[in-house]
């Protein structure tokens, strides 16, 4: 062979050594000095796995160490053997809580000054984390350990949660090894609109019966460890486990409502005394502490309007209690595996208990939710349905904001406040081998300590460094209060915005405004309290010491500039300003059977506050079932085809608007594929005025409807079925999801001129751009 390629011209080539040859060459190479491989990043030996549990507009007294009612066993052995703060503060919203916890920038310097549904432009409404801002995530994998994410992320700006968006701001991208949840600020419970595993979105085209989200996302963290420890028996964990319980829409289990069936009959002001009196008792708050007033008395409401009330309370603390149910089968997974000994866990809240149910509550989360100018008289906030399908998947509801009084016992307002009853929320640190309590330590904290300080906290207490960034970190670990009942607060100042609302806290005083949208901002709207005899925020010492406030209100304002909170939000425009760039979004689409349901907030670009035209072809005649979908129970529509009939179901927000008319001519009996328009004109009164025609001939038109806003419709376009949380409960009960049967091509969506009452103003991106380069 070497003979004949020296013929053919190839002189050099090396003589065949086969099996032997080979095992030669091996040997050479061992022998060679080459450079090593870099040595797999191990975690020191023995470092401890961290769950770090974020609950969603949890109050400070939902769990039971903190006062509450509702049974939370698993949470209370964690704050029996471990650690519970009484003076831990979050954010007013959720979105720069998140960011705060996993980045350890203050909110606003992290790009979150509000949740992730504004784009302004503003560096603290960037909305999305630096690329050289590592996340806590990052720095635990960086030192060896495999990291895991489940449930609620939202923090990845809305415009690109779709399935063609840049992905560098996803959790895989930000750190996490694995992650499975919603990427929304937000989902249901029995019918979640969009999930996503890893990098990619499920599709499912019907959930099982009995299926509820957080007993999902607790099976997929017990199953990422197990999937861990089957291949790697030593490696360390970091689990960050953030609920979509308890936001809104409020949804529990069967099984759990009844649990709790007549427990809040005697009304919100004897549950929140009951619960103050607890805080007193396990020495949460010193004797003699007054508890902030409320608002409306229980025994001022009508017979009817108390139990409907009660039945809201019912499910919310049947979702805190699954919640718990499920934090105890994780630690009991960790204790089969031996490892709960060291595990670091933390439950905490990501801002105080939401007012947004409004003073009476709702059973139309998505019409209450709408903020908007101009709203029409007769616009329903709550559509009267049976109360007791409230908590189950057919009601997207939530409880009234007496309830959220409760919730946030001792403290004064709700979520968006910079009062304590919107940022002050529970706590409980547990390590059982690292952290022991020591003889007559009760381990309650009353130590100050904020948001931006907890990553940084089990970063310090695992011993992980902090991974290499430009930027500085504001968070300030507690670990020192952790091991001693008698060590400083490691913090001693803290800065609070959101919306205009401002607060600063310095040692015991603290300032805040409650600042109403489009009045002016000046100094005369701080009040001050003094936090250490005033928790509560009762007594309002401005008068009393206006040099204390001018001081105070001067630090606020050098916090405000160097953490970019400035512009303030005063009228809401940030919200209605978007870039340019989201025009691309607002493109005629064509969609084909086979396609994943469209994001929500993509499909939302072509139709809110707007006309919108939607075609289908399909041959009518050969098959029955649903053509299209967009929405659920919480609001949306769907056109489907059932006994040579071409059906619409309108649900507004919860309330069911049903047009149809035959099909007749060549659009039925297999004739031939035909051509349908369903067309929403927009028309003054924020409605729709819907008409269905086939092949140019009218089929129906219906009366003028609400249009759906807000977050409505929420589940996605579905095209060929009905996915997800069904727009009509009606045909899910006798036909599911509702497959088309027959030939159907494709759906096109063409957005129209938009409604008179959109207020959105497109902000010229490209041309800004350009500016700053010429």
């Amino acid at each position: 062979m070497a003979e004949a390629a020296g013929a053919g011209g190839v002189t050099d080539a090396p003589p065949s050594r086969g099996y032997e040859g080979f095992a030669g060459v091996v040997a050479e190479v061992a022998s060679a000095s080459v450079p090593s491989w870099p040595p797999r990043v191990r975690a020191r030996e023995g470092a401890p796995n961290v769950v770090v549990v974020l609950l969603d507009d949890l109050g400070f007294s939902d769990l039971s160490p903190f006062g509450s009612e509702i049974r939370t066993p698993a949470v209370q052995e964690l704050a029996e053997t471990g650690y519970r703060f009484t003076n831990y503060h979050s954010t007013p919203v959720c979105s720069p809580a998140r960011a705060a916890l996993l980045t350890g920038l203050n909110p606003h310097r992290a790009g979150f000054a509000s949740v992730v549904h504004a784009d302004p432009g503003f560096p603290g409404y960037v909305m999305e984390i630096a690329e050289d801002v590592p996340t806590i995530a990052q720095s635990f994998r960086e030192s060896g350990y495999a990291t895991f994410m489940v449930g609620k992320w939202h923090l990845t700006t809305e415009s690109k949660i779709h399935d063609g968006a840049d992905k560098s701001s996803w959790p895989l991208q930000r750190g996490f090894d694995r992650y499975f949840g919603s990427m929304d600020g937000f989902t249901t419970l029995f019918h979640p609109h969009r999930l996503v595993s890893d990098n990619s979105p499920m599709i499912v085209d019907e959930y099982p019966d009995g299926y509820y989200l957080t007993d999902d996302l607790t099976d997929r963290a017990i199953g990422m460890v197990r999937a861990l420890r089957a291949n790697d028996p030593d490696k360390p964990f970091f689990l960050y486990f953030a609920h979509q319980a308890v936001h809104g829409p409020i949804q529990a289990k069967p099984e759990d409502i009844d649990a709790y069936r007549g427990a809040y009959e005697s009304g919100w002001d004897h549950i929140r005394s009951e619960r103050f009196a607890r805080q007193v008792r396990d020495g949460l708050f010193p004797a003699g502490t007054e508890a902030a007033p409320g608002d409306v008395s229980w025994a001022s409401l009508t017979e009817e309007q108390r139990d409907l009330f009660a039945r809201y309370m019912e499910v919310f603390a049947a979702a805190v209690d699954n919640v718990d149910q499920n934090l105890a089968r994780l630690l009991d997974e960790l204790r089969e595996l031996g490892e709960y000994e060291n595990t670091i866990v933390v439950v905490a809240s990501d801002n105080g208990g939401t007012g947004e149910g409004g003073p009476e509550g709702t059973r139309s989360y998505f019409s209450q939710f709408v903020q908007l100018a101009g709203l029409p008289a007769d616009w329903e906030r709550d559509v009267d349905r049976d109360p007791s399908l409230i908590g189950g998947p057919r009601v997207h509801a939530h409880y009234p904001a007496g309830w959220a009084r409760v919730s946030n016992t001792p403290f004064r307002l709700y979520k968006g406040a910079t009062y304590e009853g919107g940022i002050r929320v529970p706590l409980v640190v547990s390590w059982p081998a690292g952290l022991p309590r020591a003889e007559g330590d009760d381990g309650i904290r009353p130590q100050y300590a904020y948001v931006t300080d907890l990553g940084q906290t089990v970063l310090a207490l695992a011993g992980v460094p902090r991974a290499a960034s430009p930027h500085e970190v504001d968070g300030v670990p507690f670990d020192d209060v952790l091991r001693s009942p008698r060590a400083p607060a490691a913090r001693t100042e803290q800065y609070s915005e959101f919306a205009g609302n401002r607060a600063f806290s310095r040692g015991r005083w603290k300032i805040v405004t409650q600042h109403r949208w489009g009045d002016a901002y000046d100094d005369t709207e701080w009040r001050l309290y003094d936090t250490c005899e005033d928790p509560t925020e009762v007594r309002d010492l401005a008068a009393v010491h206006p040099d204390v406030v001018a001081e105070l209100a001067a630090q606020w304002h050098r916090a405000a500039w160097w953490n970019t909170v400035f512009p303030l939000d005063d009228d809401g425009s940030l919200f209605t300003h978007r870039p340019s760039t989201e025009l691309e979004l607002e493109r005629p689409v064509t969609l084909y059977p086979v396609t994943a349901t469209l994001e929500r907030f993509r499909s939302a670009k072509l139709t809110k506050l707007r006309s919108f035209d939607v075609l289908v072809r399909a041959d009518l005649g050969s098959g029955e079932g649903v053509l299209l979908a967009h929405g659920d129970q919480g609001g949306g529509y769907a056109l489907s085809v059932r006994a040579d009939m071409l059906e619409l179901a309108y649900n507004e927000y919860g309330r069911m608007h049903r047009a149809s008319a035959p099909l007749g001519g060549p659009a039925v009996g297999g004739r031939g594929e035909a051509e349908v328009l369903l067309r929403f004109a927009a028309e003054p009164g924020l409605r729709w005025r819907i008409t269905a025609s086939i092949d140019g001939e009218m089929l129906f038109a219906m009366d003028p409807l609400l249009q759906l806003l807000g977050m409505a419709p929420f589940t996605g376009i579905s095209v060929g079925l009905d996915r997800g949380g069904p727009v009509d409960w009606e045909r899910y009960e006798k036909r599911r999801s509702d497959p088309f049967t027959g030939t159907l091509r494709w759906v096109r969506y063409l957005p129209g001129d938009r409604a008179p009452e959109n207020p959105e103003v497109i902000i010229p991106v490209e041309q800004a751009v350009a500016r700053i380069y010429e």
